[in-house]
């Protein structure tokens, strides 16, 4: 065993325990930002009007540097502090832009004669779309999930600056003790997470997308 795999196994219960509360960042925020953000999207799709304010804004807030949105955080009532709540909340933020967009896109994207059709054997909308678009656009606002759970887990490491747990907290430690052992503690399995995550996702679209 190399001395890195012996330092790994060795620090594995705390590992596991770091990549837990890192699952639960992720998880529960993309959660909320699938929550809002696909219902927005489909709302952006009746109202073109919005659609290039609203996904304008949501590219502005996903330019800022995700440390310095942490920091803006903090001092917010209710949704700031130190810890989780405030790494979900920034979190979230970075997370809706693909949820958003991709929605917004995958909606559009079914053929106008498939609407059509939908109409004329006397769907309503709502009918129509949790029927005919949804699903059609399921690979497309699935795929944005997917981009924004990849990226949350890497956005996740840095929580650990505002107290929030997950793997950055070996991240943070190895920087600041010259330890590139815990540095690759961390990094590891984040990417590995991220991997796991995206195959996951991979799989749902496969199974649970439109046939071809």
């Amino acid at each position: 065993m190399s001395g890195l795999s012996r330092f790994l196994w060795e620090r594995r219960d705390e590992i596991l325990a770091l990549t837990g509360e890192h699952l639960v960042l992720v998880a529960v925020s993309a959660a909320i930002a699938t929550a809002i953000g696909v219902p927005l999207g489909v709302a952006l799709t009746r109202r073109p009007g919005l659609a290039r304010p609203v996904l304008g804004f949501a590219n502005t807030v996903q330019a800022i540097p995700s440390l310095a949105l942490f920091g803006f955080l903090i001092p917010v009532p209710v949704l700031g502090g130190i810890g989780a709540r405030t790494a979900i909340v920034a979190l979230v933020v970075y997370s809706l832009l693909p949820i958003l967009r991709n929605t917004h896109a995958g909606i559009l994207s079914v053929e106008p004669a498939v609407v059509e059709a939908a109409d004329g054997i006397g769907m309503t909308r709502g009918e129509r779309l949790r029927l005919v678009e949804l699903p059609l656009a399921f690979p497309i606002v699935l795929a944005g999930i997917r981009v924004a759970v990849v990226v949350g887990v890497g956005l996740a490491t840095i929580a650990a600056a505002i107290g929030a747990g997950g793997l950055g907290v070996l991240i943070y430690r190895g920087v600041a003790t010259a330890d590139h052992r815990l540095i690759l503690a961390g990094a590891l399995p984040a990417a590995a997470l991220a991997l796991a995550l995206d195959f996951l996702l991979g799989l749902v679209a496969r199974r649970w997308g439109p046939r071809r």
